[in-house]
């Protein structure tokens, strides 16, 4: 739901059911369940129980039944990251994201990074897709090849100015294929920062080690195109410095040069040629500050970028956010003509190519790899960030339920026995409204608590 929506107020039906919610004997909890979801707009709806024993005695610690809850159902969040399906666990997500890349740039070592990591050479990377045919465009003052100085939100920005001609095929091939180019793409960065300092690439590892996080992100046109942080280590990654040699110019020119020499090749099938597919001629590569510098390319500034994009998909350009079966399903879509001929390329090309997969990520526009990714030792994992927060959330009921906070953290302290089963998902309309504003107070909330807390930590290194 958008704000736009809540502060006109939900629809007769709507605030008729929400009234009917704020009226149950069981809204306190309800809205306590909602809120430690943090507003999830589609719910996993959970019936069952847990016993909790003490492992030498069996005696019962405490025990637990979805039976004296709201609809005797528990809800816990849907953990979707796209912000069209679930806008609460997107933000979670992206606030995860954030952490994650800040903490490979400024370091963090309560999540394994040490801030000297901030020394280490490191650059801003974006790699885009080719041309497949001329597009609607704003090429600053002079007007698009069509004529037409096109303002930001036109909906023509992106689409193709001759569709006939444009390369649909070639367009979603691209997108299918954008995951295997970036790995290609890493391994000749590899080889081209070991060519530059006369070293092979056994004698380059033993001395200095690449990572990355890297995401992935839809231009209007329906390209996907990639923004990385970049940086180089030591051999034994963030924690050790890298050789004196290892420089943000020789980064620069080591990206460039494996991003010209990277390539995927994709074999012809029935009517369709063979192809070679490279990156665009558009690589920007960008050196990464300190925050205290005045520069607007700042840790904090590249990691939030990041993060906004982690919980994007293809929803820029009109393609719809669920799977698209067949032709018959695409025809009954309402989406503009540039996206709906994508979409019919992927499904057209998918008999011709079944190992790829087109017809499922049709609605992807045929990219089908992870939207955000980091190299093994660019920073902590999104899992132990959950993890972290999962353990919080478990001394928080502990401390609810009058038992000792580190109940459990020893092995073999307490035994659990649960049994859980699926009930269903998702909201009435009026829980969904209500749902909607505990998310929009929760996010006001968080977000300044978090920007205070931001300034606060530069403050303390700069």
């Amino acid at each position: 739901m958008t704000p736009t929506a809540l502060s006109a107020g939900p629809a007769p039906a709507t605030l008729s059911d929400a009234l009917r919610v704020a009226g149950d004997p069981g809204f306190d909890r309800w809205r306590e369940q909602i809120k430690r979801t943090g507003g999830c707009s589609d719910p996993i709806h959970l019936q069952g129980t847990t016993v909790t024993r003490d492992a030498a005695t069996r005696q019962i610690l405490h025990t637990y039944s979805t039976a004296a809850e709201p609809g005797a159902r528990l809800r816990i969040a849907c953990g979707n990251r796209r912000a069209s399906r679930c806008p609460a666990c997107a933000w979670t997500y992206a606030g995860d994201t954030y952490h994650l890349i800040r903490a490979g740039l400024s370091g963090d070592p309560a999540k394994g990074t040490p801030h000297r990591v901030r020394a280490h050479p490191r650059v801003f990377a974006t790699l885009t897709a080719p041309s497949f045919g001329p597009v609607h465009n704003r090429p600053g003052l002079r007007p698009c090849r069509c004529g037409v100085r096109h303002p930001e939100d036109d909906s023509a920005l992106g689409t193709a100015l001759d569709p006939d001609r444009y390369d649909y095929e070639g367009a979603v091939l691209w997108n299918n294929h954008a995951g295997d180019l970036w790995r290609r793409f890493t391994i000749y960065l590899r080889r081209e920062l070991a060519a530059r300092t006369g070293r092979t690439q056994k004698a380059f590892a033993a001395q200095a080690r690449v990572s990355f996080g890297k995401v992935a992100e839809f231009q209007k046109r329906g390209a996907v195109h990639f923004h990385a942080v970049i940086r180089l280590d030591g051999a034994d990654g963030p924690d050790s410095p890298p050789p004196a040699w290892a420089t943000t110019g020789l980064l620069d020119d080591a990206i460039r040069a494996a991003a010209a020499r990277a390539r995927v090749s994709v074999p012809a099938a029935g009517a369709f040629p063979a192809l070679d597919l490279r990156w665009g001629e558009q690589v920007d590569v960008r050196p990464i500050t300190t925050a205290d510098d005045g520069s607007e390319l700042t840790d904090q500034a590249v990691a939030a970028y990041v993060a906004k994009y982690a919980t994007k998909a293809a929803e820029t350009t009109g393609t719809p956010d669920r799977p698209v079966g067949n032709h018959e399903a695409l025809f009954l879509l309402d989406v503009p003509d540039h996206t709906r001929r994508l979409i019919a390329a992927c499904l057209d090309l998918h008999p011709h190519y079944p190992g790829r997969r087109l017809r499922p990520w049709a609605h992807m526009l045929g990219f089908r790899g992870h939207f955000s990714t980091k190299s093994t030792r660019y920073s902590t994992t999104l899992g132990a960030l959950r993890q972290t927060r999962a353990d919080y959330r478990a001394r928080q009921e502990r401390r609810e339920r009058g038992l000792p906070e580190d109940l459990g953290d020893t092995e073999g302290t307490t035994l659990t026995l649960a049994h859980w089963t699926y009930a269903g998902h998702g909201h009435t309309p009026g829980e969904s409204w209500l749902a909607a504003t505990i998310h929009r107070d929760l996010h006001a909330g968080r977000e300044a608590a978090r920007e205070a807390r931001t300034n606060e930590d530069d403050r303390g290194l700069g």
